[in-house]
């Protein structure tokens, strides 16, 4: 048998060694950290809402593939800023994590105040799902469908309304994009949070509301709300009889609002690959329970979601830009 030089051994040990290291980053690295602290997500929005769903569904079942315990944190405030900031000053070792939806991308054009860069400062991990918007109105203004609604806001511009659950929001930002589609003027009131929001279209208090698929999808079935159009280009199972908005001659409004996993920056890539790993396929895994709930569950690798992060920055800031919207 012939001998192999110890310099092609010596490399070859090496690669073994670093095999073994790479396989270190793996669930158990993330269970053995120095740190026996509970791996937090943070969720910027109030409980009940998408991201706060995502987090308490993948929490129980990360913690039993991790051996650690991991809790769900819900830092509210300043359109989700105060949450993010939590995120980007923690230290990057896998024990902080976001679940921050589209209005991630609006905050640099959108607050004044606002100390760090979403793009710049955070690691992104994976893309998680989307929500789909529906555009609705109360029964009381008689439309039937977006073409009455666009003939009365250009007959009046001004005197129709929508609500929002906030400023820079992205059923804000929708509302402004399906405006500059069908050059309309429709006035904006913003509230605080979906709840209000929804309350007030229910009461017929406002016009309009672009409102999540799973927070219209009871209202219309029963008539209390009418809708008349989705965001995107198709239509949803939850909501069948709704056309998208493509289909009613308002193409390019897309709305919809995505979610994603970030971590701070620094974030080793390999644990950031591991995450993204073991993230994904818990999702596939339960997909149908997220549809039943109006998530539509599409992942990625982290160069995914930073390329959407980007993407939606640069296109919001457009929007924020071309109809004057003011920053808080």
């Amino acid at each position: 048998m012939s001998r192999q030089p110890y310099s092609t051994l010596r490399r070859r040990a090496l690669l073994l060694l670093a095999g073994a290291a790479a396989a270190l980053t793996s669930s158990a690295a993330l269970a053995q950290t120095a740190s026996d602290a509970p791996v937090r997500f943070i969720v910027p929005t109030t409980p009940g809402s998408t991201p706060d769903i995502l987090a308490r569904a993948l929490a129980p079942k990360l913690a039993q593939r991790w051996g650690r315990t991991v809790v769900v944190e819900n830092r509210v405030g300043a359109s989700g800023s105060i949450g993010a900031e939590a995120v980007v000053r923690a230290p990057p070792n896998g024990d902080t994590l976001l679940i921050a939806a589209s209005t991630l991308a609006t905050g640099a054009s959108l607050q004044k105040s606002l100390s760090f860069d979403a793009v710049r400062d955070l690691t992104p991990i994976a893309q998680l799902g989307w929500t789909r918007l529906v555009l609705v109105t109360h029964p009381g203004t008689g439309f039937k469908s977006t073409a009455d609604l666009i003939a009365a806001a250009r007959k009046s511009p001004g005197r129709l309304n929508y609500a929002s659950p906030g400023n820079g929001t992205p059923n804000h930002l929708a509302a402004e994009l399906f405006k500059v589609k069908t050059g309309t003027y429709i006035t904006h009131i913003p509230y605080r949070g979906s709840g209000p929001q929804i309350t007030d279209v229910l009461a017929g208090q406002v016009d309009l509301a672009p409102i999540t698929i799973i927070a219209a999808s009871p209202h219309v079935k029963t008539g209390r709300l009418v809708a008349l159009a989705i965001t995107g280009n198709q239509r949803s199972a939850l909501l069948p009889g709704v056309p998208a908005l493509s289909e009613v001659n308002v193409p390019g409004v897309q709305g919809d609002i995505w979610y994603g996993l970030f971590g701070p920056k620094g974030l080793a890539p390999e644990l950031a690959a591991r995450l993204n790993a073991d993230v994904r396929e818990l999702l596939k895994a339960d997909e149908k329970s997220f549809a039943a709930q109006g998530i539509d569950i599409e992942t990625g690798s982290p160069q995914d979601l930073q390329q959407l992060l980007a993407s939606d920055t640069r296109r919001w800031a457009e929007v924020v830009k071309l109809q004057g919207i003011q920053p808080d």
